[in-house]
């Protein structure tokens, strides 16, 4: 099954901790959250991905701010079941490709969504969606392009992923509201397992 399918939301998150990993992917999995995406914005990052890829048979562990070559092959080593980039160069289009696993490339205008739909990809990343042109940008992009679908991501909040999730080429969203850095600090898994479950719920 497509990523885009598997829930209508994906974590975005950004562990510093990795001792808060696991307890996390868990809480989001117990909340209808299984696809996790972990980003490469810390140094914490690889280690999360293998401890969640380990220890959380429920979990669809990937990585985020891919930015490069290496960036794929950390990734895939650490465990990562897929990957995904804030933009596509022709270089990392092609590490992304020869990964072995499932990715959503980034896009943020017309033009790169033609470019990467040449290339055969019907399903990319818009990012930053609200800066980019959010719900109406992606309306006017279904029009010509309608056989490519989106994981909107950047900007996006509890009051907006419905507006999002309604378009028909929309396929899920990702969000950063999942995991406050106040509810990980302290570790209120509890707090973390509710909003997956209300985020899980809006589909």
């Amino acid at each position: 099954m497509s990523l885009l399918d598997l829930a209508p939301v994906i974590p975005v998150v950004v562990i510093k901790d990795v001792e808060t990993a696991v307890p996390l992917a868990r809480a989001l999995v117990a909340g209808g959250l299984p696809v996790i995406e972990v980003t490469l914005r810390t140094p914490a990052a690889l280690e999360s991905i293998a401890r969640i890829a380990a220890e959380v048979p429920g979990a669809r562990i990937g990585a985020g701010t891919i930015r490069t070559g290496a960036d794929v092959a950390a990734a895939v080593a650490a465990g990562s079941k897929f990957l995904v980039s804030p933009g596509t160069t022709p270089a990392l289009a092609e590490a992304l490709e020869s990964s072995g696993v499932p990715y959503l490339p980034g896009a943020a205008t017309a033009s790169e969504v033609m470019a990467l739909a040449e290339r055969g990809l019907r399903e990319l990343k818009f990012f930053p969606a609200e800066a980019a042109g959010g719900v109406p940008y992606l309306k006017s992009l279904a029009g010509p392009l309608p056989d490519v679908r989106f994981c909107p991501t950047g900007g996006i909040n509890p009051e907006t992923a419905g507006d999002y999730l309604a378009l028909p080429n929309v396929g899920c969203v990702g969000g950063s509201w999942l995991t406050p850095a106040d509810a990980l600090a302290t570790g209120d898994w509890a707090r973390v397992e509710k909003l997956a479950a209300e985020a899980a719920a809006l589909r």
